[in-house]
């Protein structure tokens, strides 16, 4: 009898798309091998466990309550094993600010950066941007992924898309780093590969992540001195087992003057078809259908 194989897919944050995207392509493959069945982390998901009774649980939702611990602590009331990292791992990647004092703690380089809250004047902002910081900054949410809201700022146009994210509450300003763009995968405690992006678009933002027609550059593989990719493979390791990821991550850097800055840990990577992971993956040797196995197998209770 077929292994039946729960993916959650959907959800409500800004990045249901891609969710349903990853499920869709997550599903057409395991089909192959086992019974699937997609659901949405609704009011039904107890209804659909019950009935549906599946062995492991493949986590395909991004953003908020998908990837920042809330759906992995109600999976693990079930005691059903699911994909990729566990609760503590997932909030606190999720959380960029958390995040970057333990890279910085552990001497990994990240970006300098300030938060800041709606319950103080956003004028006093600028002027601890022009001492610390200095324009132009990279204005986004604590707790987003996928570059959603995510703004490249002058001191002339910063305070206008600073109160764009006044919803959030809680934002963080981050110095710009230039230079190239190159990301990471981590296979549990394996050094899968990289992959360098040039954009046409500003920067690699949402749609040069998700849309065809944005015309990224993919570069596998990097060009890099073997020391320099072995350092970048070396600290994104280091990043999941610090952080306590499980299952695959995607680490994201600049590498500027030389160095390499880590922006942040991703621990529920895209699986669509522009999805980096299986691209780097696949570059490996590693089929797309292989490496969702490698993830089911992965899978665990209380990660």
């Amino acid at each position: 009898m077929k292994k039946r194989i729960l993916i959650l897919s959907g959800g409500i944050s800004k990045e249901r798309s891609i969710s349903l995207d990853t499920g869709n392509q997550v599903a057409k493959e395991l089909k192959k091998k086992y019974s699937v069945k997609i659901c949405e982390p609704d009011n039904n998901l107890e209804k659909n466990i019950k009935k549906f009774k599946p062995h492991k649980i493949f986590n395909a939702l991004h953003g908020q309550f998908g990837e920042d611990g809330y759906i992995q602590t109600i999976i693990e009331n079930y005691k059903i094993p699911y994909t990729h990292s566990g609760v503590i791992a997932s909030a606190i990647a999720m959380d960029k600010d958390i995040s970057k004092r333990i890279f910085l703690k552990n001497k990994i380089l990240t970006p300098k950066y300030i938060n800041f809250t709606f319950d103080k004047n956003p004028k006093e902002l600028t002027k601890s941007v022009e001492k610390i910081l200095k324009f132009p900054v990279v204005v986004k949410p604590i707790n987003e992924g996928s570059s959603v809201n995510v703004f490249i700022c002058t001191k002339k146009n910063f305070l206008k898309k600073v109160e764009l994210l006044k919803s959030y509450k809680k934002i963080m300003i981050e110095e710009f780093i230039g230079g190239r763009e190159i990301q990471v995968a981590i296979l549990g405690k394996k050094k899968l590969g990289a992959i360098e992006l040039k954009p046409k678009r500003k920067f690699y933002d949402y749609t040069a992540k998700y849309k065809k027609s944005a015309k990224t550059k993919h570069i596998i593989p990097v060009q890099l001195p073997k020391k320099k990719l072995d350092m970048v493979l070396n600290i994104s390791l280091k990043a999941h087992n610090l952080i306590g990821c499980k299952g695959v991550t995607r680490s994201d850097f600049k590498f500027y003057n030389n160095k390499f800055y880590l922006l942040e840990i991703n621990t529920q990577p895209g699986m669509t078809k522009l999805s980096l992971v299986p691209e780097i993956a696949a570059y490996c040797g590693i089929s797309f259908f292989d490496l969702l196995e490698w993830m089911l197998n992965d899978a665990s209770i209380n990660r």
